[in-house]
């Protein structure tokens, strides 16, 4: 029972890390989809999905464990 538990809660603590991170994206696109579907035009949410997407990769790309250390500063 306690090794499910622990799996329960790494896959909900990777969750929230990749919700956090693509939240955004999540959102736009969805709400691109929702526009789609009502007849209307979503290209400015899929635009807006895509800036996102292209923030959440710089965010990522510039985040490594030093980040999260207090050593990322002595590094670069």
């Amino acid at each position: 029972m306690t090794e499910y538990i622990v799996i329960v809660a790494l896959v909900a603590i990777a969750a929230i890390a990749v919700y956090q991170s693509f939240g955004q994206v999540v959102r736009s696109q969805t709400a691109a989809m929702a526009r789609e579907l009502a007849g209307e035009d979503g290209s400015e949410q899929s635009r807006a999905a895509q800036a996102a997407a292209d923030t959440a990769a710089a965010q990522t790309a510039a985040r490594t464990l030093k980040s999260f250390t207090g050593n990322g500063a002595a590094a670069q």
